[in-house]
């Protein structure tokens, strides 16, 4: 047996705490798959260890910490002495992950962070590797298990945002300051990374257009049931053209799709290409072993494999404007003529329905809707005319549908 490996971990909250635990467990395994066993050089925490003496002491480090400060500047400094680096931090790549990369290029080494998306579900190592020669079209999913929690447990028991938050929030899928998660930010770090790396192109978080689910209410969810869909919060990365769109938003999937039925705190990622078809990946998104899970298996693949090549081979044009489905929620005073004129509304702007639910009476009345996929500057332009009716009682609500369906 070679040498030991020698570990350096910065960060020792639940994640890395897992890591620290699993390492130890798993020590041998790691061995018999990689040849070395490793081991840990030195922790670095708030109230414990020097970041030089754990560099020097290190072959491996591995950045558990979070944010960007000062994680940016310790990964920089170990790539640039020479240090094979594992992150599974999603703001650090995809904010500087051109700086990252360049650094560790230029020193040899490798930057790994198959933890920083969609937790255990090893997508980035698909698409870098076993895809490498493929030309993917689209990668799409739930990458962020805290959303796909919340929106599952509002469908389940009827439950508002607020108090399914409370709920995941509890059992610790949710931070006690979940704004990245339910904002839809952290998802949109992690479809920019998957961008750059299924398309070769520089994608940065400003390019990522992305909503969250902070405005869902339980009527919503239960009348897209009436209308057989599901309420996900979905990562969309897809060549359009020339170019490529990279968003995050909220979206009503039909029964057949095969995202429509993964429920709670997993994440699931679909990667298409001609020459593939498609693949779907799944598994746990969220907690500290999974995550912890995917770290471990970035130090195998730095143990016993070739570093992936991340530089970006093209610049594509970020597509902004996408042909959508959408359901629209109004709430309306029922007087006679309200319904033309929304039809009237919709017809001058080329946005066609394909289904209408209404529910109750006088003031109380709503109107439920799916329309057919048009270009969404369409779409938005009628829902702003819409508003300014004066029959209409409150804010339209709209959530996209996606009408792709998979047999």
């Amino acid at each position: 047996m070679s040498d030991p490996v020698r570990i350096g971990l910065l960060g020792r909250g639940t994640v890395g705490d897992a890591f620290h635990e699993l390492l130890g467990q798993r020590a041998d395994a790691v061995a018999a798959a990689a040849g070395r066993r490793p081991e840990i050089a030195g922790v670095l925490r708030r109230s414990e260890g020097d970041f030089d003496a754990i560099l020097e002491a290190s072959e491996v480090v591995v950045e558990l910490i979070g944010g960007t400060d000062p994680a940016r500047d310790y990964v920089l400094r170990a790539l640039r002495a020479g240090r094979h680096v594992v992150t599974a931090n999603k703001q650090l790549i995809a904010q500087f992950g051109d700086e990252l990369f360049d650094a560790a290029r230029e020193a040899g080494v490798q930057l790994r962070f198959e933890a920083a998306v969609a937790g255990v579900v090893p997508v980035i190592r698909v698409i870098q590797e076993s895809l490498a020669a493929t030309e993917i079209t689209k990668v799409f999913g739930i990458v962020n298990g805290t959303t796909n929690f919340i929106l599952s447990e509002m469908a389940s028991t009827g439950a508002s945002y607020a108090d399914a938050l409370g709920r995941a929030q509890e059992l610790g899928y949710a931070e006690a300051d979940p704004s990245d998660d339910v904002g839809g930010a952290d998802a949109a770090a992690k479809m920019a990374i998957l961008a750059r790396l299924a398309f070769g192109a520089p994608v940065a978080l400003g390019d990522v257009s992305y909503e969250g689910i902070t405005e869902i209410q339980p009527d919503d969810i239960a009348y897209a049931k009436e209308l057989g869909l599901s309420l996900k919060l979905l990562g969309v990365a897809e060549r359009r053209g020339g170019g490529i769109s990279v968003r995050v938003f909220p979206c009503f999937l039909y029964p057949r799709h095969p995202l429509a039925p993964v429920e709670g705190p997993f994440n699931a990622v679909m990667v298409e290409a001609p020459t593939i078809t498609e693949i779907t990946m799944s598994g746990p998104g969220a907690g500290g072993v999974e995550t912890a899970s995917a770290v471990l298996g970035d130090l195998v693949s730095i143990l016993s494999g070739q570093a992936p090549v991340h530089a970006a081979r093209q610049s594509l044009e970020i597509v902004r404007d996408i042909s959508s489905s959408f359901y629209l929620h109004l709430e309306v005073a029922d007087r006679p003529g309200v319904l033309a004129r929304i039809a009237d509304v919709l017809g001058r702007n080329e946005v066609s329905v394909r289904s209408v639910v209404q529910r109750g009476l006088g003031d109380d009345a709503r109107l439920v809707m799916v329309m057919h996929e048009c270009p969404e500057s369409w779409f938005f332009k009628a829902l702003d005319e819409l508003a300014t009716l004066e029959f209409i009682r409150a804010q339209p609500r709209a959530i996209r549908v996606i009408e792709e369906e998979f047999v």
